[in-house]
C-alpha cells in the first residue's frame, strides 16, 4: 500500500472485486463495494514533483523509449530475434528495469508547444533529486540521437529541491556553492531550462516562496527584508525596537558575509582553481553563519516585543498578577537568551574570517579584517543585551550562568579578533 499506483490497479471497475480478497481490505471500515460512491485512499508522502522535459523531438515513440529508459518500472523484456514479450513461468511480462529510483515517466507529444516530453513524476526527492533526472534524461536522450532542450514544472516544488539543484550545477563547474539562495536558484532554472516555454517564477512556483506571497499584507515585513535605508530610519525612530541586539545581529551577518565573499572570491581566483572546493566548504560554512544571524536580528525584536506585551497584561486581581509576572518572566529569559545566540552565532563566523585572512585572497584581506571587527562588535554589543536583560531575572542561579557564557563568549571574540587582525595588518605591510 505504498504506492498508489497499485492501490489504484484495476480502478472503479475492479473494485468489488479487490476488496474480496483479505490483502485488499480497508484499514478501517467494512470492506463493502459502495457502487454509488466507490472508495477514498488517503495517505500520506513527501512532496510529488511533476516535472517535463523537453525534446528536440515530435516523436511520441523516442519521448516514451526515453522515458522507459529512466522510470523505475522500466520496459517489458523482449526477446531480441522476435520483438515478442519475454513472459515468466506465470505468464507475466518480464520487466527491466529502468536507472532511476522513485520515477514514473511517460512520453507524449503536445501540440500546444509542436514538441514532445517525457513527463515524470518524481516521487521521492531524497532519492532522485530533479537535477538527477534531468541530466539522466540528457544522458538517455543523447543516446537516442535526440536533445533536451529544457523543462517544464508543473504545479508547485519545495525549495530545496532548486537549491540541491543549483549548487550540483556549480560543483560540475567546480565553481563555489557558499552564494545566495536567490543565485542559486538563477543557476539552477538556467541550467534545467524552466524557462525554455515560458518565463519560470519563483515566486510562484516555489512552495515557500507561494506561502510567502499570500501572507504578504498580513503580516509584518521583516526587519531583514527592508532596504537599508529603511531598516537604519526604523531603528532611528521613537520606537524602541529595532534595538542594539537587532543591530548586533545585523553587525554580526555583515561580518560573517564578508568572509563568505572572500571565501567565494578566493574561489574563483585565478591560478586557485585546485582549491575551489576547499573555499567553496568554507563559503558554505559563512552563508550558513550569516543566515542564523539574520534570522536573528527578528527573533530579538520579536523576544522584545513579547517582553513589551506581557508588561500591558492586566494586573487588576491576583491571578492576573501572576498570570503577568509569569509571562514577563518567560519573555525576559527569551530576551536574554536570543543575544546570547547572537553571540555565539557570530563568534562561530570568526573561524571562517580566521581562515579567510589567513589563507584567502590576499587582495580582500582587509576584508576579513573588517569582517572582524564587526563580528566582534556583534558579540560585545550582544552582551550588553544579555547583561540588562538578565537584570530582570527572578531566577538568578539562570542569570548567573547566562552572564558566565556571556562574559567567556566576549573573551573569545576578543581574542580572535585581536588574533586576526594581527594577521591583516602583517598581510598589508
Amino acid at each position: 500500500r505504498r504506492n498508489l499506483a497499485d492501490v489504484r490497479a484495476g480502478e472503479y471497475e475492479g473494485l468489488a472485486e479487490r476488496l474480496r480478497r483479505p490483502e485488499h481490505r480497508p484499514d478501517y471500515g467494512p470492506a463493502e463495494f459502495n457502487a454509488r460512491s466507490g472508495a477514498t485512499a488517503v495517505g500520506a508522502r513527501d512532496f510529488l514533483v511533476a516535472y517535463n522535459v523537453n525534446l528536440n523531438t515530435t516523436s511520441t515513440r523516442r519521448a516514451n523509449a526515453i522515458a522507459f529508459d529512466i522510470r523505475e518500472k522500466g520496459r517489458e523484456k523482449r526477446d531480441p530475434v522476435t520483438d515478442a514479450v519475454v513472459r515468466n513461468a506465470q505468464g507475466e511480462p518480464v520487466w527491466v528495469p529502468g536507472t532511476l529510483k522513485c520515477v514514473k515517466a511517460i512520453g507524449w507529444y503536445i501540440e500546444e508547444y509542436g514538441i514532445a516530453q517525457v513527463s515524470i513524476n518524481l516521487t521521492d526527492l531524497s532519492v532522485t533529486p530533479l537535477h538527477v533526472a534531468f541530466d539522466e534524461c540528457c544522458r538517455a536522450a543523447a543516446a537516442r540521437g535526440v536533445r533536451v532542450t529544457g523543462s517544464e514544472l508543473v504545479g508547485l516544488l519545495p525549495l530545496r529541491a532548486l537549491l540541491d539543484a543549483g549548487r550540483y550545477f556549480l560543483r560540475k563547474q567546480q565553481r563555489s556553492v557558499g552564494v545566495a539562495d536567490a543565485e542559486l536558484i538563477k543557476i539552477a532554472v538556467k541550467s534545467l531550462g524552466l524557462n525554455d516555454l515560458y518565463p519560470f517564477k519563483p515566486e510562484e512556483k516555489v512552495i515557500e516562496y507561494a506561502i510567502a506571497a499570500r501572507r504578504k499584507g498580513t503580516t509584518k515585513k521583516r526587519l531583514v527584508d527592508r532596504a537599508v535605508v529603511e531598516f537604519v530610519e526604523e531603528t532611528a525612530s521613537e520606537s524602541p525596537a529595532p534595538g542594539g541586539g537587532s543591530v548586533a545581529a545585523t553587525l554580526g551577518a555583515l561580518g560573517a558575509a564578508l568572509a563568505t565573499m572572500v571565501a567565494n572570491l578566493s574561489a574563483h581566483k585565478r591560478g586557485w582553481d585546485a582549491r575551489w572546493e576547499e573555499f567553496s566548504d568554507w563559503a558554505e560554512r559563512g552563508k550558513a553563519h550569516y543566515v542564523e544571524l539574520l534570522r536573528l536580528v527578528d527573533e530579538d525584536t520579536a523576544a522584545f516585543n513579547r517582553l513589551m506585551d506581557a508588561l500591558g497584561l492586566p494586573k487588576g486581581t491576583p491571578a492576573e498578577k501572576t498570570a503577568r509576572q509569569a509571562a514577563m518572566q518567560a519573555a525576559t529569559r527569551a530576551a536574554s537568551e536570543v543575544p546570547l545566540r547572537v553571540m555565539e552565532t557570530a563568534l562561530a563566523s570568526m573561524d571562517v574570517i580566521a581562515a579567510m585572512a589567513e589563507i584567502g585572497n590576499p587582495n580582500s584581506v582587509s576584508d576579513a579584517g573588517v569582517g572582524a571587527l564587526c563580528a566582534r562588535a556583534a558579540v560585545r554589543g550582544a552582551y550588553l543585551n544579555v547583561r540588562i536583560n538578565c537584570g530582570g531575572l527572578e531566577d538568578k542561579a539562570l542569570a548567573a550562568e547566562l552572564l558566565r557564557r556571556g562574559a567567556e563568549l566576549e573573551r573569545q571574540a576578543e581574542e580572535r579578533e585581536r588574533a586576526i587582525l594581527a594577521v591583516v595588518a602583517g598581510k598589508m605591510k
